[in-house]
């Protein structure tokens, strides 16, 4: 444990602020690396004494990496999920100055095991697979030669792979709940393929209308994950018996379908309102405003960065899953139901 300065504990980004450096210039400070200047070296070593900073243990124990890079293997560099996931596993890696090398295996599923057969050869410290893709025997092979976290995917399950993810349940409550708050009834559902992640998105839609006693009207169509999809789901939606809400299973298929709405000559949220799910930056923009839940994937890439250096120090730790609470936030594209 790193010591205590007042509240709050003395971390390697206390250092770097107090010394005006990066945390990787810290952290190449700590390992006796010679690529730091000798000025940056006295400022980071006069913070250390300073602060009374002590390094973690797993921190020095890659001292004994052999390369000190990580392979990240994603499923679609297109969703905006996977921005804000990599600032935050970016930045957890650098706390311990590995680096990432970042691939997307989307314009050829089988490009997923050849990508990982290079990470092998390359002698990456670690893997992190990330987003929803089939699994392979590949990837269980990958798992088992390397130490390994899924991130975004509930999918595999091997003894030594650790799982750090969104509760999608819980996240689909939230959207539904939010939406029968406003009067909605007639709440439709855009599903995703078949993953785990969206199968649980489905679930907590399903059984957040159970209980509220809107079984029968229950109303799901499936899509992929796409901004092509969601509009042409939603136009199949507000072709006939239109919904009042719409809850979809992510940001890009929303988008599509209110533009479908709109197309359909439904205003947004007057007539129909919307909630997607993932709260990118498509949501956050002002002429968008789209109510989203907030699945936090810069938490989720930061809490991978950490399980991928313990299981790199702990090879043989039993696996752990870690889910991230959601957070719904609410925005322009959701109004009280019509009378």
């Amino acid at each position: 444990m790193s010591p205590r300065r007042g509240d709050h504990p003395v971390t390697l980004r206390t250092v770097a602020e107090r010394a005006g450096v990066s945390k990787s210039s810290v952290s190449r400070v700590l390992q006796g690396s010679s690529r730091v200047s000798p000025e940056a070296r006295a400022a980071v070593e006069a913070a250390i004494a300073e602060l009374g900073y002590r390094p973690n243990a797993a921190a020095q124990s890659l001292g004994a990496s052999r390369t000190r890079t990580i392979g990240v293997l994603v499923n679609d560099l297109r969703q905006p999920w996977f921005v804000d996931f990599l600032e935050g596993l970016g930045e957890g890696l650098a706390e311990h100055d590995l680096h990432a090398f970042v691939a997307d295996g989307r314009l050829d599923r089988e490009l997923d095991d050849r990508l990982l057969n290079a990470f092998v050869d390359m002698r990456v410290d670690g893997l992190v697979l990330a987003g929803t893709m089939p699994i392979t025997d590949v990837i269980g092979e990958a798992a088992h030669r390397l130490p390994t976290v899924i991130a975004g995917m509930r999918d595999l399950t091997l003894p030594t792979v650790d799982v750090v993810a969104e509760d999608d349940a819980e996240g689909a409550r939230l959207a539904v709940e939010h939406l029968i708050g406003l009067g909605h009834e007639r709440i439709a559902h855009i599903a995703g393929p078949d993953a785990e992640v969206f199968r649980q998105r489905r679930a907590g839609y399903e059984a957040a209308m159970r209980v509220a006693g809107l079984a029968e009207h229950i109303r799901v169509v499936t899509s992929d994950i796409t901004e092509d999809d969601g509009f042409d789901c939603g136009a199949a939606l507000f072709s006939s018996d239109s919904p009042t809400a719409v809850f979809t299973v992510n940001d890009l298929v929303c988008v599509g379908a209110m533009a479908a709405a709109r197309d359909a000559g439904l205003s947004v949220p007057g007539e129909v309102s919307f909630v997607g799910f993932d709260d990118s930056s498509i949501a956050r923009m002002r002429w968008v405003g789209l109510t989203s839940v907030d699945i936090q994937p810069r938490t989720v890439g930061s809490v991978a960065a950490d399980l991928l250096v313990e299981r790199i120090t702990e090879p043989e730790r039993p696996a752990r899953e870690h889910l991230v609470a959601p957070v719904l936030r609410v925005r322009t594209s959701t109004a009280a139901a019509p009378a």
